[in-house]
């Protein structure tokens, strides 16, 4: 500022109130001076806060004689509560700086007689902290944007970061220059004060200088520890027997989520240099083949527990404005400080799976989100806060391409269950390149999940033997563990898969739609009325508007 010509810089927040922070090459001239000149009465280089004091200094600032003088209004985004609604006194504030700024006139300085004013300078978060009417088409008024640090920045101010922690001196230069790389790449979009803060943490809890990743996560998602070091790769190796106890018949889907699965793990995703997610999957199928099964599943392989998962039904986010439910109200709306859904869930859990439900029934401005958590990995909630996703596994599942439009815009079977997997697989592919290139035009969504899209086959027959198989079991063992014994006739068993397999264009969910009305509900009833646990042998079932089951003595 003194090399621009500026005499005094004065500085003012409503907390610390008004100080001297830079005087011109003269220098020279008493602090409280400088401050009486703007009507202050200070005391050691300060003087008090307050909306009134500033209006005031304004005021004499703008008349004021001799040389050029610059106030700088510090945290001026919190000189008002709400922009949109001001308070008698911030209102008058405003207007006073407004019609000042009018009045102003500049005049020539130094040698080569350069016009310059008393200058303000407001700093905000952004533009709409200060009232509209005093920033717009106000020609008075300039609009200075300083962008977030950028890659050259960082890196300048990184060694000097780095040095205070420990390790930070006496460390191989290769092991610096790797430190420096990771403190560069896990911080990209963060402020100069947020690097500052990483390491002061990492000084606090004594992080060496070659972990300083762990202090990034720390500060980023509130952990330090890395949780996908703390799974045991046996469990990972072991993920195909695991997962194809649940999931059946589609030994390829398997495959493939394992493969993103174990990219998370080693950290071969690419998240740790580029803040995205750890993993993305895009499943697509038909209904009832295993989709949400298998996230369900990868979640308890992961973390012990398939309700780990954070769930949401996009068919709940159809409206325009249901994005405010994902991230949360802005200011001055219902719900502002409630926060939003997903970036509370996220918060509280940054190491989850996050499955998005039938996406494409989510309003296409919820996508614009997601294309956020893809590309950055981070989404502001409502209060403007930050959310991180480096951490997380995105699953998205849909049905898309399994039905078309027809001429007349009807809605007719784009594959069956007759078609080859292969053909399947293409035409699905095809449906969803086209929906989100075409329809939604947002081609950019489906670069970022990439080759990830995984293609689920129908449930063909002999798949929806074995399922039909394990289902029965499974409802014959809570029978057992409940105290009635129940087995089935050889002659049961075939008239069952006959009625349960015999439309499979609802996969696995309509197998167990039938089970329940040809096997639970009449075996509850056969129970209830026998009145004593068994053994019982299930010898026939008998079809009809009710089924019913032909139970006889297992003694």
């Amino acid at each position: 500022m003194a090399q621009a010509g500026y005499a005094d810089v004065i500085n003012f927040n409503l907390v610390d109130g008004f100080s001297v922070i830079s005087q011109g090459a003269s220098g020279g001239r008493d602090p409280n001076a400088v401050l009486g000149l703007l009507g202050l009465t200070a005391s050691q280089g300060r003087a008090a806060a307050g909306i009134d004091a500033l209006g005031a200094a304004l005021e004499r600032l703008v008349g004021l004689e001799g040389e050029p003088v610059a106030l700088v209004i510090d945290f001026a985004s919190r000189l008002a509560v709400r922009p949109e609604a001001l308070s008698p006194v911030e209102h008058h504030l405003f207007s006073r700086a407004l019609v000042l700024a009018q009045a102003a006139s500049a005049r020539p300085v130094g040698a080569e007689r350069s016009p310059l004013f008393n200058t303000i300078l407001w700093v905000v978060d952004k533009e709409g902290d200060l009232p509209d009417w005093l920033t717009i088409n106000n020609p008075r008024l300039r609009h200075i944007p300083i962008a977030t640090p950028d890659r050259a920045v960082r890196r300048a101010i990184a060694p000097q970061l780095l040095r205070g922690l420990s390790g930070g001196r006496d460390q191989a230069p290769q092991v610096l220059a790797a430190a420096e790389d990771e403190l560069v790449d896990g911080t990209e979009g963060l402020l100069l004060m947020d690097l500052s803060a990483i390491t002061q943490l990492a000084r606090a809890e004594g992080v060496r200088v070659e972990n300083i990743g762990d202090a990034i996560r720390r500060y980023k998602v509130g952990v330090t520890e890395d949780a996908w070091k703390k799974i045991e790769p046996d469990k990972i190796r072991g993920g195909e027997a695991f997962i194809a106890r649940r999931v059946i018949g589609q030994e390829h889907a398997v495959t493939h989520m394992l493969d993103i699965v174990k990219r998370a793990a080693t950290g071969l995703s690419g998240s740790k240099r580029s803040g995205r997610p750890r993993g993305v999957a895009f499943l697509a199928g038909p209904t009832g083949v295993g989709k949400t099964e298998l996230a369900k599943s990868v979640t308890e392989l992961l973390f012990g527990d398939e309700t780990a998962y954070i769930r949401f039904d996009m068919s709940e986010f159809s409206a325009e404005h249901a994005d405010q439910r994902l991230i949360g109200a802005p200011p001055g709306y219902v719900g502002y400080d409630v926060g939003g859904e997903l970036t509370n869930a996220v918060r509280e859990r940054p190491f989850s799976v996050v499955l998005f439900d039938e996406i494409e029934k989510a309003h296409p401005r919820i996508l614009d989100k997601f294309l956020q958590i893809l590309d950055d990995g981070v989404l502001t909630s409502g209060r403007g806060d930050k959310v991180y996703f480096s951490e997380a596994l995105i699953v998205f599942t849909s049905n898309l391409g399994v039905y078309r439009a027809d001429e007349s815009g009807g809605r007719v079977a784009n594959v069956g269950p007759g078609d080859p997997f292969e053909q399947v697989q293409a035409r699905l592919r095809s449906e969803i390149e086209v929906h989100f290139k075409q329809v939604l035009n947002r081609p950019e969504i489906l670069n970022r999940i990439g080759e990830n899209i995984i293609v689920f086959d129908f449930i063909r027959s002999e798949i929806g033997t074995r399922i039909f198989e394990a289902m029965v079991a499974g409802v014959l063992a809570d029978a057992a563990a409940v105290g009635h014994v129940v087995s089935l006739s050889p002659k049961a068993q075939d008239r069952l898969l006959t009625l349960c397999t015999a439309d499979l264009s609802n996969g696995g969910r309509g197998i167990r739609n039938m089970i329940e009305a040809h096997l639970i509900n009449p075996l509850a009833r056969a129970l209830f009325d026998a009145g004593r646990p068994g053994p019982f042998v299930i010898a026939d079932v008998v079809d009809g508007p009710v089924s019913t089951l032909v139970l006889k003595d297992g003694a």
